[in-house]
């Protein structure tokens, strides 16, 4: 648990808004209550419900209701107010809140001494030709991945059907091992192949992760295509590219699920410190944590929950230092202390504390259980995070 410096409130009680319901807002929520329990917390997003989205995987395993908790809950729990609405964040509306203090949700004015935004980033989005063929990770949030992909493999009842994945990152690779898994638990004999426009998977990781991965879907019989680019899924067919040549074929394939990563169009600039920059210049009461904000720091960017926690401790400690006296804040400067992916219900890869050192199986999966109950220990108001 970081502690706070030394610093002498100027003014009792804070007024924080706080617009997005993710990993960053909420530890900046509960990171502001713990510290400064008098501050008035308002929560802006426009779902009902918090989604613990980096475990959505295992919705073929477990029930999409054990992944959310509505907004009203934590606010109860954490005596603060939840308002559901999207807020403008274009650029000229931004400025007018840092000069006005104020901003405006369904007709209501709500002011501030501070705003903190984390509204996360969106997967990319694909032009979908046909609904029935295609899925995204955004549709695994509506409802379990067992109820989509049963559903969706009922309206094919061909006993040869062929399921693509596209994109070798982590959460395609998570959802990979999960379904080659669940379709071995229903007896359904459908193919599962893999597209990547990388020569290996999870090449963002060290070269042990790609390595241990791929030997695994080979054992598996899942089929990979590497260097392939994907352009749509139609009629029981998938359109791809040769990287290199760039010329076009075609695959079978009965469902395509798109996981192509995050679009980072939206993505808020900030100092070291968390505060927004506009026109060169911070502006000094909104700050930004989570996959949006990109910090100019040497802390972490990385689009992960470990990043988004961090980016949020720091965004609350900050905004308690710049409201006191005498006002210096912390830069932002964690670096990852480690990453676990998951390779179906009872294998991972990963690796701690040093990206050389690379844990696989039982004891890779007990450290992804314990960082993640960390999380859960946070909601409910208890910091177990050191650093």
């Amino acid at each position: 648990m970081a502690i706070l410096p030394f610093n002498i409130a100027k003014q009792k009680e804070l007024n924080v808004v706080i617009v997005g319901g993710g990993y960053a807002g909420l530890t900046a929520l509960t990171n502001l209550l713990q510290f400064a329990p008098e501050t008035h917390v308002t929560l802006i997003d426009p779902r009902e419900q918090h989604l613990k989205i980096t475990h959505l995987h295992e919705t073929f395993r477990y029930p999409l209701t054990d992944l959310l908790i509505p907004f009203t809950d934590i606010c109860k729990r954490f005596a603060c107010r939840f308002i559901q609405a999207n807020v403008n964040l274009a650029p000229d509306a931004l400025a007018d809140y840092q000069n006005k203090k104020q901003l405006t949700v369904n007709e209501e004015a709500l002011d501030f001494d501070y705003l903190v935004i984390a509204t996360g980033c969106n997967a990319i989005k694909s032009e979908n030709t046909n609904p029935e063929e295609l899925i995204s990770l955004s549709d695994f949030s509506l409802k379990n991945g067992s109820d989509l992909l049963t559903q969706r493999l009922n309206l094919n009842e061909s006993s040869e059907s062929v399921i693509s994945i596209v994109g070798g990152g982590a959460t395609g690779i998570q959802f990979l091992f999960e379904i080659q898994k669940f379709l071995y638990r229903i007896n359904h004999k459908a193919k599962l192949q893999l597209i990547h426009s990388s020569p290996h998977v999870l090449n963002q990781f060290p070269d042990g992760f790609g390595t241990y991965a791929e030997y695994r879907m080979q054992e598996m019989g899942i089929d990979f295509h590497p260097n392939i680019y994907y352009h749509h899924q139609k009629s029981g067919r998938i359109l791809l590219s040769d990287k290199e040549t760039r010329n076009q074929f075609e695959l079978p394939s009965s469902l395509t699920l798109l996981f192509t990563g995050k679009n980072q169009e939206n993505t808020f600039i900030t100092n070291a410190f968390g505060q927004l920059i506009a026109n060169r210049l911070p502006l000094p009461n909104i700050f930004s944590a989570g996959d949006c904000a990109h910090y100019q720091s040497l802390g972490s960017n990385a689009l992960s929950a470990q990043s988004a926690v961090r980016k949020g401790k720091l965004v609350a400690r900050n905004i308690l230092r710049h409201s006191g006296f005498p006002g210096l804040m912390e830069p932002y400067l964690h670096q990852n202390l480690g990453y676990v992916v998951n390779l179906g219900p009872s294998d991972a890869i990963g690796w701690l504390v040093a990206e050389g050192n690379l844990i696989t199986g039982i004891s890779a999966l007990t450290i992804k259980e314990i960082v993640e109950a960390q999380y859960d220990l946070l909601l409910s108001g208890i910091d177990t995070y050191l650093v």
